[in-house]
């Protein structure tokens, strides 16, 4: 490959350009007008336009990025994650036009996309898999008897999508009825597809994820287990690698079962198979066909670049080293920096970046994706970066990401800093001591910072207010020549071209 489009934006966007530079192959960048300032369209070897603000008129627009594809002659397409990562459709059209999409066929990403389905497949491979319904819900009536025969607690799930739509708990009977409605509503809503499984509920388990690499010619390969129990709305927060709980008997069988199920799809590319852990059992929950956000933790133990072996792989490249060859080294702790407020249930918070200084020093990495100047827009996941820590024992990594969060400043929107910092005190967190429910049972670490941290977080503005009107006076600093400079090859109607020098 000598030129691949990201259909993508922010940080990963980033991280992809890095890799396609290290190797060589030229990078295209699409934006929506939102993002005509942002790094991944500065930092790429060209930008292209491809529509308005809202993802559906932009990053989830399929004509548009492949109009983009064609004018500027790529040979592949990387999705990220997010968008268009997980769309059986845009793999399936990128193939028919002769296009490689770095990720797995419309097949596979259909099979493991729905997720009664995946859970047959799984159970058909000989993966231990949470008991439930066998496929889809016909309605709530047959919903309700499965209850009663595996007794409450259960989790209603939305076959197909992510991010935490389309799953309800439900207690007891009394609540199936409006819970199945709900959930079913949202998943419609959210991914176009409102169908239902059931599973029985497991109480307090750890979610734990293992990555697997897989090439064309049969070989697959895991790197090892991520911790990801501490979440909001189903969504992950902080994230570890090795994780604290597992015994060696314990990880080898799960990474020997993830393996099992990427073969039991034909798996090709970078993929995470995630289960549910409780009482030394574990439970398939999903399979993600795509790069995980959290895959710095594992690249940090497992001294191997994930995306790098994405890009080879995609070209035919077979994979050069065995599951013997993968060493796991030290401790790696990941905490996602999200614009919410962590105090007001992590709603989201937008606005113009006023300051940002990234903590630097040996074992301390920050991917991200906006700058000073960036305006953080309602129209997009609230991720501005990732902060990643490695060292070599846990302790000493918890110790690591307290000095790094400490050092980072970032001004103009409400971020999750300051809840990080909490965790990284909280003793049940430093112990390993915690679970799914984590941030239910310590509703301490979401609560308006106390006085002394007021007149901290008082202090620091005052003495920042200065350089901060300065600084708001001045151009940007991703905006380059800023619009000028755009408007001088922006070309009339979609998509809207720039090709760097």
């Amino acid at each position: 490959m000598k030129k691949i489009l990201i259909a993508n934006r922010g940080e990963i966007a980033l991280r992809i350009i890095r890799a396609c530079h290290e190797l060589g192959i030229k990078t295209v960048a699409v934006y929506s007008q939102a993002d005509e300032l942002s790094l991944h369209v500065r930092f790429a070897d060209e930008a292209v336009c491809i529509g308005g603000p809202a993802s559906k008129d932009s990053y989830l627009k399929i004509p548009s990025i492949l109009s983009a594809a064609e004018i500027t002659n790529v040979d592949a397409i990387h999705p990220g994650y997010g968008f268009l990562a997980e769309n059986a459709e845009f793999s399936q059209i990128c193939y028919e036009n002769e296009l490689t999409f770095i990720g797995p066929s419309a097949e596979i990403i259909n099979s493991m996309g729905d997720k009664a389905s995946a859970k047959k497949t799984m159970k058909a491979a000989g993966v231990p898999v949470i008991p439930g319904s066998e496929g889809i819900l016909e309605n709530v009536e047959e919903a309700r008897v499965l209850a009663e025969e595996m007794s409450y607690p259960v989790m209603l799930k939305a076959t197909a999508g992510g991010g935490g739509r389309g799953i309800r708990l439900v207690r007891e009977s009394s609540q199936l009825g409006n819970a199945y409605s709900t959930a079913s509503n949202e998943a419609l809503k959210g991914f176009n597809n409102g169908d239902l499984y059931l599973e029985k509920f497991v109480e307090n388990p750890r979610h734990v994820e293992i990555q697997i690499v897989a090439d064309q010619f049969g070989n697959v390969i895991h790197l090892g287990e991520r911790d990801c129990s501490i979440q909001r709305r189903h969504q992950k927060l902080i994230e570890e690698a090795p994780s604290p709980v597992l015994s060696a008997d314990a990880r080898a069988a799960m990474g020997e079962a993830a393996v099992q199920a990427a073969k039991a799809v034909d798996y090709r590319g970078a993929g995470t198979i995630e289960f549910l852990y409780h009482d030394g059992e574990f439970f398939f929950l999903e399979m993600n066909t795509r790069l995980q956000v959290e895959h710095p933790v594992t690249e940090l133990v497992s001294g191997l670049d994930i995306v790098d072996w994405q890009l080879r792989v995609a070209s035919g490249e077979p994979l050069n080293f065995g599951q013997e060859d993968v060493e796991l080294n030290g401790h790696a702790i990941e905490c996602r920096i999200v614009s919410e407020d962590p105090s007001t249930g992590f709603l989201p918070s937008t606005g113009v970046i006023t300051r940002l200084e990234t903590p630097t020093g040996p074992g301390v990495r920050w991917d991200g994706g906006v700058a000073e100047g960036f305006e953080v827009s309602p129209h997009y996941d609230p991720l501005l970066g990732k902060l990643i820590v490695h060292a070599p024992t846990r302790a000493a990594a918890i110790s690591r990401m307290s000095r790094a969060l400490d050092a980072l400043v970032l001004t103009g929107v409400e971020s999750s800093v300051l809840f990080h910092r909490r965790v990284m005190d909280e003793p049940d967190f430093r112990a390993g001591s915690f679970s799914i429910r984590y941030l239910e049972q310590h509703p301490e670490l979401v609560e308006v910072a106390d006085s002394a941290s007021a007149l901290r977080a008082a202090a620091v503005a005052a003495a920042l207010l200065e350089e901060g009107h300065r600084r708001l006076h001045r151009t940007s600093r991703i905006s380059g020549n800023g619009s000028n400079a755009i408007s001088a090859w922006r070309a009339s109607g979609w998509p809207w071209r720039r090709e760097r020098p």
